[in-house]
């Protein structure tokens, strides 16, 4: 337990497009729309558990078609996010009104067009299991931990990065350091399309 307990939190603590977005929407959105797209996150990572814990990640192997499609998707959302952190850059009235919910769907979608996240569950927890006649409980079990870690830091980092949007919002130089801010998920997303490339 505690070797995949050690696992979880060096995976999540390695940089990848999650850290990048929470970091950006922390600063420019502030915490409680940060931490709606945590929320969003852990349900798309519990998503992809029970994908795994289903058996039916077998289908990537079936159908690999299936998985250039979530790397394609995943990146063109990515490509997304950034545009809408661009565009919103003049940190106007109705982006300030816009609901956490948004941040939630985001958070879930952007996850839920991971494929690396269903293929870890696939790959990395079978390593785990401790019930060989039941595999769905420790399945269940370890997908909870890793969505608890995975949580705790990406709320860490939202908060963190939230403290600064009071900042932010009164710099000078605000629009530019936004759009700075936006520009970074854009590399993020052509870091994840490169970076996903082997899986295929």
């Amino acid at each position: 337990m505690w070797a995949f307990i050690v696992t979880s939190v060096i995976i999540e603590l390695t940089p990848g497009p999650n850290m990048t977005w929470l970091a950006v929407l922390g600063a420019t959105r502030g915490r409680s729309a940060a931490l709606a797209a945590v929320a969003g996150i852990g349900l798309g990572l519990a998503l992809a558990g029970l994908v795994a814990g289903l058996g039916l990640t077998v289908l990537f192997d079936a159908f690999p078609s299936l998985l250039t499609g979530l790397r394609i998707a995943g990146t063109l959302y990515l490509f997304y996010l950034a545009y809408d952190a661009w565009t919103d850059a003049d940190g106007k009235e109705e982006v300030t009104d816009k609901p956490n919910s948004a941040y939630f769907r985001q958070g879930f979608i952007s996850n839920a067009l991971n494929p690396k996240a269903y293929l870890f569950y696939a790959a990395i927890l079978p390593q785990f299991l401790t019930i060989p006649d039941h595999p769905s409980q420790d399945i269940v079990l370890l997908t909870a931990i890793y969505v608890v870690i995975a949580t705790s830091i990406h709320g860490g980092i939202g908060l963190a990065a939230g403290s600064i949007a009071g900042w932010l919002e009164h710099s000078p130089q605000a629009k530019l350091i936004r759009r700075m801010l936006a520009a970074a998920i854009a590399l993020a997303a052509i870091w994840f399309f490169y970076s996903t490339g082997h899986l295929q």
